[in-house]
């Protein structure tokens, strides 16, 4: 049986590992669990509408028309940070190719060396030196590669990202070395609008108390006051948020860092990253130069696609509809099963036996018996005739009328 391999040029994010999903052709990269991060947009969204629709006309009259500016400044910002935070790839590291894996497998083996039935084998770890302070490489089993300094597994994108802080499902993303400073953003402005939303939520009901009463007031705007008891809510985990990674970035540690403990606790080992003055932390986290991309997510690779000839015959259309997709990047390819199938052969490229008949029968040389020239015309020339190729049957059917004639 023959196949035809046809082979098209894809974007290698088409084809990355991990738990990933991808849009634009590769340029947003997120995580599958996108729910939670749909419940943010609603939030924040949902609250600066309302704030637009019922404070701000009120507040610019009477008050000004700088507050509702200022605050849609402020809100697209914030949405601005969001989906930059989103968006983007925190940081993830290429899994090692086949050769990479197995040439590190080998240098394992040679450093272990043979483990004895019944032990367990040794942690796989390579120690470095940062700033005088040894610090372990880990090796991920998944992605088969020693894991960077500060670079941890997530689970739930199933990934290595460098620099990993944690994974936050509010943003829908990992947030590690590429989107941290973004991320950091994100929830400073966020609490700076939503303390502003809720000291001018204040500002209108105490202004509108005054002219016309408090019941007044409760009854012109009925929706004010749930409005500010999410707002009162959402400004303490915001607000505790933007201080506990304020904290992180003065001492130039991670989430990750923090709740293992690997600066504090019992390790009692100093902070190698730390360079014990918290402008110059500061200034390096949220400073610091962009750093690329390594996964190169719309680069192109090549897919191959081997589709048997009997589909193309079957199916009408469908050789046209390859040809266009496929054909139009790179010629077909046209290969053909072995004539010795062995065990590497798989079983839908073995010929079979009506197959193998044919294919002899095609090949096997018609002998001299069996050759008949048609009578031609005198006018037109004699063909020359063919001597048969050498075979099995022809070789003894020619002695036996060799010793025909010596009789």
């Amino acid at each position: 049986m023959s196949a035809v391999m046809m082979t098209r040029k894809v974007r290698k994010w088409e084809k990355l590992p991990g738990k990933n999903t991808f849009c634009c052709d590769g340029r947003v990269m997120m995580a599958r669990q996108k729910g939670v991060f749909y419940l943010t947009l609603f939030l924040i969204v949902g609250t600066c509408s309302l704030f637009f629709a019922f404070e701000c006309p009120y507040l610019a009259i009477h008050l000004s028309p700088a507050i509702p500016v200022f605050a849609i400044l402020l809100f697209f910002f914030v949405m601005a940070m969001l989906l930059r935070t989103s968006f983007s790839d925190p940081g993830v590291l290429p899994r090692a190719l086949p050769e990479e894996a197995t040439f590190i497998e080998m240098e394992i083996e040679a450093t272990n060396g043979n483990v004895p039935a019944g032990q367990r084998p040794p942690p796989r770890i390579r120690n470095v030196q940062i700033n005088g302070q040894i610090v372990k490489l880990k090796y991920c089993y998944t992605c088969k590669i020693f894991r960077p300094p500060r670079a941890s597994h997530c689970s739930i994108c199933d990934n290595c990202v460098d620099r990993f802080d944690h994974h936050c499902p509010w943003v829908g993303n990992c947030v590690g070395k590429r989107n941290y400073r973004y991320f950091y953003l994100f929830t400073l402005s966020l609490s700076l609008l939503t303390i502003y939303i809720f000291t001018f939520n204040i500002v209108h009901v105490v202004m509108r108390s005054v002219n016309s009463g408090f019941v007044k007031t409760l009854q012109d705007t009925p929706g004010t006051y749930p409005f500010m008891l999410v707002c009162f809510f959402t400004l303490w985990s915001v607000v505790g948020l933007t201080g506990f990674h304020t904290y992180l970035i003065s001492l130039n540690q991670t989430t990750n860092e923090d709740i293992k403990g690997s600066w504090s606790g019992k390790n009692r080992v100093q902070n190698p990253y730390s360079h014990k003055n918290i402008i110059n932390n500061c200034c390096e986290v949220l400073c610091g130069p962009a750093y690329p991309s390594v996964l190169d997510r719309r680069g192109l690779m090549r897919d191959d696609l081997s589709v048997p000839t009997s589909a193309l015959s079957i199916v009408p259309g469908l050789c046209l509809q390859l040809e266009s997709s496929y054909g139009a990047m790179f010629p077909l390819q046209k290969t053909t099963a072995p004539l010795i199938p062995n065990e590497h052969t798989p079983d839908d490229a073995k010929p079979s036996m009506a197959d193998s008949a044919i294919a002899h029968a095609e090949k096997r040389s018609p002998s001299p018996r069996e050759e008949k020239l048609p009578t031609l015309p005198k006018s037109s020339p004699t063909p020359t005739k063919v001597p048969p190729l050498a075979s099995p049957e022809t070789d003894a059917e020619a002695s036996i009328i060799a010793k025909d004639k010596a009789l």
